[in-house]
């Protein structure tokens, strides 16, 4: 009998330090001031730092598709026709977004890219590099 009373006191014991955890364990609420814009842009300084960053750019003048076996064959003068006429202009990519079109040209003996337009974005239907 006294084993009973026992677990049963044992029993009360774990209830009611089962109901201190439970009101420990309760959400509060909490109320957060309000953000304003300026002390963010003036914290985070200016975004004229990315205006130093390099990016890759990438002008696509046509591309073409060939068998390995051809592909194994090229050596130095190997000539690869394209799928676009000369006078159509290049596509220049950053990433894999088409952004402008423009005329291969010939700089101080180095190749080069004379802007012909810049796309938007609904005009850049094109996504992917051609060459």
């Amino acid at each position: 009998m006294a084993e009973t009373e026992q677990a049963v006191e044992e029993k009360q014991d774990q209830s009611s330090n089962d109901s201190q955890e439970d009101q420990k364990k309760q959400a509060q609420s909490v109320e957060f001031a309000e953000a304003s814009g300026s002390e963010n842009a003036a914290a985070g300084g200016s975004i004229n730092i990315l205006l130093d960053l390099d990016i890759p750019l990438t002008v696509s003048i046509g591309k073409t598709q060939m068998s390995v076996k051809r592909l194994l064959q090229l050596g130095p003068g190997s000539v690869l026709q394209l799928n676009k006429p000369i006078d159509t202009p290049a596509d220049l990519y950053i990433k894999d977004t088409k952004f402008a079109t423009g005329n291969i040209v010939v700089v101080d003996g180095l190749f080069a890219v004379k802007i012909k337009q810049i796309l938007g974005l609904d005009e850049n239907s094109d996504n992917a590099p051609e060459a």
